[in-house]
């Protein structure tokens, strides 16, 4: 069977995932048990697993369920909105139930390799600070889903939990307060991903690395998406009845090609970061925890500053950033065209409306990208009084495009932090656009596929659905109970409560 092209059709598969990174490898996990019989197939331009936003030092490495993360209890009008913490907090709950529900099938076959207890704690400089984080912790410690959390603003404590960031602190020049709990995680996923790959490959799935997906066209009831060798430049054409799209910064790009409506007048703004980084066992002995705090004026979520301990491959290391940074790159391996190949005319009111309303982020970025090492001290300086420069050395974070939404005049476009699923009216394509809170939430994201784009299955699916998902179709932040079960059987399986 060829094309008009001449291209062979090399396959002919149910599902046909682009890009190799935690989301794919997700959705690949969940069809699989769902439907055995269906084949899969991965392509992905690099040559490995996980190289992208899903490798471990290209990102934040946090469990994200809101236990720490201050952006997400924003104060309005001198009260604390919990909403979006009690969100993300409920979704990444179905995160661990999957991750749970894989490790007693065998598909992951160690969690601690991915998955480690590690405190979340919101760091706090400042009368007003202080009286904000007060009352984020009021409101929070209050609900289920926020257990055990803890608030102080004695100065002994503070040490007594934070002894790095206690070394040399003024604290009668500033005051500072925290809030925290022991139940927060730090989270490798790329040691998920490639758990979830393996597992894959051994089930049958096919994965092709080094194949960069170059254009999906609609052909009857399949998608013919045409690859490229990116060593050898042979291109090979697959049929598939489903596409998704797990690649980043690139997907909205795919989406286009594909000729997805859904995403007409949509456009990316790349933003990419570095860390501090140290493997100083002296310091990282000092500091056991996830630190985060209030993102300066102007910043994106992203770049909210926090000293973190991370665990990769075994070996604790601490990072403090992100720092923002700006190339036109939409991916760390990307182009520098990247950006102006993808300005088109549907997008351009989008961009401009977005360069209006957003001065503060640019002139946040401009002032990052010309910030030198001294600098970045100055800021770890904030978190750590006695840092020093030789302890510290500057690596390159992940690249992520934020997503601007086409919106009705005056503002033309909104730039949008969050995840945000897109998929084609028929159910028969769908890619993730946007960033944090991200790989936390990859599970609750993937349910929501399945109950977009096969719907019809959805009855079918329900027992197995609720074996991945125990408390698929309860609300957790309502039913104490569910949570509290869930929590208890999560935390054993996962090995989380060492």
């Amino acid at each position: 069977m060829s094309d008009n092209g001449g291209n062979k059709y090399a396959d002919e598969v149910d599902i046909l995932h682009v890009g190799a990174g935690i989301m794919s490898a997700t959705l690949c996990s969940m069809l699989h048990e769902l439907e055995p019989e269906w084949s899969q197939v991965i392509f992905e331009r690099l040559d490995g697993p996980a190289e992208e936003s899903s490798y471990a030092f290209n990102n934040a490495g946090t469990g994200h369920s809101a236990l720490c993360e201050l952006n997400y209890t924003p104060e309005k009008n001198g009260r604390i909105d919990v909403s979006k913490a009690m969100a993300i907090n409920e979704k990444f709950q179905v995160a661990r139930q999957f991750w749970s529900h894989q490790v007693e099938n065998g598909v992951i076959k160690d969690p601690r390799a991915f998955i480690n207890p590690v405190p979340h704690v919101s760091f706090a400089q400042g009368e007003d600070q202080i009286a904000y984080l007060r009352k984020r912790y009021d409101k929070l410690s209050a609900n289920h889903m926020f257990p055990e959390m803890q608030f102080t603003d004695d100065r002994e404590k503070f040490a007594e939990k934070l002894p790095l960031m206690a070394q040399g602190r003024d604290f009668d020049a500033e005051p500072v307060a925290i809030s925290w709990t022991d139940a927060g995680t730090d989270i490798n996923y790329g040691s998920l991903t490639k758990q979830f790959l393996e597992s894959a490959q051994e089930s049958g799935t096919k994965i092709r690395y080094g194949h960069e997906v170059l254009n999906l066209k609609r052909e009857g009831n399949f998608w013919k998406v045409t690859a490229k060798n990116v060593r050898t430049g042979d291109k090979q054409v697959v049929r598939a009845r489903f596409v998704f799209i797990g690649a980043g910064g690139y997907a909205l790009d795919l989406l286009r090609k594909a000729g997805v409506p859904e995403v007409h007048g949509y456009a990316g703004f790349p933003i990419s970061g570095l860390w501090l980084k140290t493997t100083n066992p002296e310091l990282v002995q000092q500091h056991k925890a996830k630190v985060y705090g209030k993102a300066k004026v102007g910043a994106p979520p992203m770049s909210v500053p926090h000293l973190d301990l991370r665990v990769v491959d075994g070996e604790e290391t601490l990072l403090f950033g992100p720092y923002g940074g700006w190339t036109p790159k939409f991916l760390k391996e990307g182009s520098y065209l990247d950006l102006f190949k993808s300005i088109r005319l549907d997008n351009i009111p989008s961009y401009l409306g977005v360069a209006a309303t957003n001065i503060g982020l640019v002139k946040y970025l401009v002032e990052e990208v010309f910030r030198n090492f001294d600098g970045k001290m100055d800021v770890l300086h904030e978190y750590y009084p006695m840092a020093d420069g030789k302890d510290w050395d500057v690596v390159v974070a992940g690249q992520r495009v934020q997503v601007i939404k086409p919106a009705a005049f005056p503002r033309f476009g909104t730039l949008e932090f969050g995840t945000a699923l897109v998929n084609d009216q028929n159910g028969t394509i769908a890619g993730i656009l946007g960033a944090s809170p991200g790989a936390s939430i990859t599970p609750a994201a993937m349910l929501e596929l399945l109950e977009r784009c096969f719907g019809e299955r959805m009855i079918e699916w329900a027992d197995k659905l609720h074996e991945m998902f125990p408390t698929y179709g309860k609300s957790l932040k309502h039913d104490k109970k569910a949570y509290e079960d869930q929590w208890a059987w999560t935390q054993k399986t996962l090995k989380l409560e060492d």
